[in-house]
Order: structure tokens, then C-alpha cells, then sequence
């Protein structure tokens, strides 16, 4: 069971890629869904989420990871009440998240958040999308949303030197090499060598959903893709 999110409007978007169908939120459920998608030891080797970012009972995160938004019904008893409340995006500030399902088995796959201010994408893949070449088609939608979506004529995203796997999904996704600091902090307070790449010469446009202001959306950081080589 796909969701259909229809056609982008009132601060929301949808992007299609060969094998994801990415989305703005509907409701708080597939906010958790995604955080659990990083909240294993692999991804926050390279994510380094704080406690309060990441979903630890290791039965949850299993459970979440393994959903598709069609099931969400099967799981209510399980979560707390307000797991379906809507997500409103206009009420954010700085930045946009569309949250990335398969095509395949309709699981949720991971996510994509473009910081619009800093021009900036990040995201993630769950652990059963790692390994598949499904980063590539993660960090284009980020820099499709970006161009073609919001206007922007370039984006911007940034890994640790050694994450092998994120350097090569964003050079496979059309970045190349960029400028940026050669060290960042991580929210948990971790500081780790990085490099940066940059998205442009697109076609730029702006699609319904783009609203004028800019928005926010929680837990997400810094631009890592967890995939492993």
C-alpha cells in the first residue's frame, strides 16, 4: 500500500526516482519511522545523533524499519497517541524533509532534508536499503527538490572523509567536489574530518509546494548517507 501524496502543494512535495517514492510527511509516525532508520550503531557512527534523536529499544527501531506507511494501522496499540497527529510543514522554519518509501515492498527506505537557507542536503537509508545503490537516488531527489522544486541554483552536501559509501552515492547523484570547513561537529559533540560536494547547472524551477518563508524539520544534520560500500 504506496501512499499517494498527489501532486505538490501547500508546502508539500513529492519526487519519484527509479526505485523511491519520496514525500513530505503526513503524520508523526513516518517522522519516527525515519529516525529509527538511523538509530542503528552503524548509522550513528557516521550520523552522531544525540540520546533524544534516536529511537534505542532495539524491538522498536525493528519494528519501525520494517513498516510500510500502509501499516500503520497494524501497529497503533503499540504507539503512543499522537503517533498519527498530522505534520504540518508550513508551520516549520528552515528547512524541507521528504520522507523516502520503496517502490518495491512500499517499506520506508530513509529520508532527504535540504536546509534551505545553507543550501545544504542530508539524508539516510534503513539498514534493508543499504548496499543497493539506492543513495545515488536519495541525494538526486535531494538535489532535484532543490532545483527543480524550490529554486535553488545550487546544493550543497557534506560527508566524513571516510564514509566511502556517501562520497561515492553523491558523485553517482551528479555532485562533484566542493569548498566547506574541514572539520564539523556532530550534534553529539563529535568532531570529524569532512569534505564537501556541490550540486548545479540544473534546470531551475519552483513547483506548488514552494511556499515563501523557510522551513524546518527535526533530526536531521549533517549531510551523511549511511549505505555501506
Amino acid at each position: 500500500m504506496l501512499p499517494f501524496p498527489g501532486p505538490c502543494g501547500h508546502h508539500r512535495h513529492t519526487v519519484r526516482t527509479g526505485r523511491l517514492l519520496l514525500y513530505t510527511p503526513d503524520n508523526l509516525l513516518d517522522l519516527a519511522a525515519v529516525a529509527a532508520a538511523a538509530s542503528d550503531p552503524q548509522a550513528q557512527r557516521w550520523l552522531g545523533f544525540t540520546s533524544q534523536q534516536v529511537v534505542e529499544d532495539p524491538r522498536v527501531r525493528q519494528a519501525l524499519t520494517e513498516m510500510r506507511p500502509g501499516d500503520n494501522h497494524t501497529v497503533l496499540s503499540s504507539l503512543p497517541g499522537d503517533a498519527l497527529q498530522p505534520y504540518e510543514p508550513q508551520r516549520q522554519k528552515d528547512s524541507v524533509l521528504l520522507v523516502a518509501v520503496r517502490l518495491d515492498d512500499g517499506r520506508y527506505a530513509g529520508c532527504v532534508n535540504l536546509t534551505v537557507g545553507e543550501k545544504a542536503i542530508g539524508g539516510w537509508l534503513a539498514p534493508h536499503s543499504r548496499g543497493q545503490g539506492l543513495g545515488a537516488e536519495l541525494f538526486g531527489a535531494g538535489a532535484l527538490l532543490a532545483h527543480a522544486h524550490l529554486g535553488l541554483d545550487t546544493v550543497r552536501a557534506g560527508t566524513e572523509v571516510e564514509n566511502t559509501a556517501s562520497r561515492r552515492a553523491l558523485l553517482q547523484a551528479g555532485f562533484v567536489p566542493g569548498e566547506g570547513p574541514d572539520q564539523h561537529t556532530l550534534p553529539d559533540g563529535r568532531v570529524i574530518d569532512a569534505c564537501w560536494f556541490r550540486h548545479l547547472d540544473a534546470p531551475i524551477s519552483q513547483c506548488g509546494g514552494a511556499g515563501r518563508g523557510s522551513r524546518e524539520a527535526p533530526t536531521v544534520s549533517f549531510g551523511h548517507l549511511t549505505e555501506p560500500g
